[in-house]
Order: C-alpha cells, then sequence, then structure tokens
C-alpha cells in the first residue's frame, strides 16, 4: 500500500466544512464557498489545492440516475476466492469490468463483496458467469437489490459541536 494513503490529513472544522460543502455542490464557486465557512476564495481554492494534493479530494464527478440511463439491475455479490494469490489477479479483472462499481475485502463467509449495477438479469447473469470461470473463484453469492432507500456517496464530515454552533450563528 502507498505510504501516503496510510497518513492522515489533519482536518480542522473549516476544512470539514469546506469538504461538506463541495460534497453536496462540486459546481459550488470558489467565492460562494468561501462565503459559507467565512474564508476568501483564493484562501479556499489554497486548501482545496491542498487537500486535492493530500490525496483527501481524490475527484469531481457528476452523479447520475443509473434507471433513467436503462441500468436497471443492481446487486451485490460475494466472492469467495480459494487462493489467496488470485486475490490480485481478480482485483485486476475488476479494474477493467465497468459494471462493478465497488469491490471490497470483507470478513465472513465471502473473501470478496462486490456492488453491480448492468442493464438487466440477463446481463448479471452473464456477469455471474464470467466471474465463476475466472481462475480461483469457488464461489458466488448473488443478492439483487429490489428497491434502495438509502445511498450516499459524500462522506459527512462532523463539525466539533463549539464550531458547528458558531457557523450557524454566522449563516443567519
Amino acid at each position: 500500500m502507498d505510504e501516503l494513503q496510510d497518513e492522515i490529513f489533519e482536518l480542522d472544522a473549516i476544512d470539514a466544512q469546506l469538504l461538506n460543502e463541495l460534497q453536496d455542490d462540486a459546481k459550488i464557486s470558489l467565492k460562494r464557498v468561501g462565503e459559507k465557512v467565512g474564508l476568501s476564495a483564493p484562501a479556499v481554492m489554497e486548501r482545496v489545492r491542498k487537500m486535492e494534493q493530500a490525496g483527501v479530494i481524490v475527484g469531481y464527478h457528476a452523479q447520475i440516475d443509473a434507471r433513467r440511463v436503462g441500468i436497471d439491475v443492481a446487486a451485490f455479490i460475494g466472492v469467495t476466492i480459494s487462493d489467496p494469490k488470485r486475490v490480485d489477479a481478480f482485483e485486476q479483472w475488476v479494474d477493467e469490468t465497468p459494471s462493478i462499481l465497488e469491490m471490497h475485502h470483507v470478513t465472513g463467509g465471502h473473501t470478496l463483496l462486490i456492488k453491480v449495477k448492468v442493464r438487466n438479469t440477463s446481463a448479471l447473469e452473464q456477469l455471474i458467469r464470467r466471474i465463476r470461470e475466472l481462475e480461483g473463484v469457488s464461489h458466488t453469492e448473488t443478492m439483487v437489490i429490489l428497491s434502495t432507500h438509502t445511498e450516499r456517496i459524500p462522506v459527512r464530515l462532523d463539525l466539533p459541536d463549539d464550531e458547528a454552533a458558531r457557523r450557524r450563528r454566522k449563516r443567519r
């Protein structure tokens, strides 16, 4: 693992609020963010640049409704890999498979848990078949998502209590 990834970037309350604002709307102007956090646009830009360089901010993305573009089936697939030496090859295959949105090493009955979104059940069946054909995969268990109540992308950062109260007073 990259040493930089192991380092924790120390966030102050302004950094946390700035990150929350950017996660709510990545298209917000730096001037507007500055107004919300009490800094000038250049000061906001400097903080954002530092967090980008530190790997805290890793990208800016548009969030889309998959169903509106015809990607209608979502599922979690538990994958059991019989030989730990085969995990790297599986990870590489995942990196080349755009329908796999997430992959996590987990405890319990599976080695990995992946989240997928595909057009239909036929595409899901084909993906499961491809996974099962991979060297080292000994078992899969698929859970089709029927509905989603909550799917959060932002990582909410808590402000210290006294800082949050000060910010609320400032906005009034």
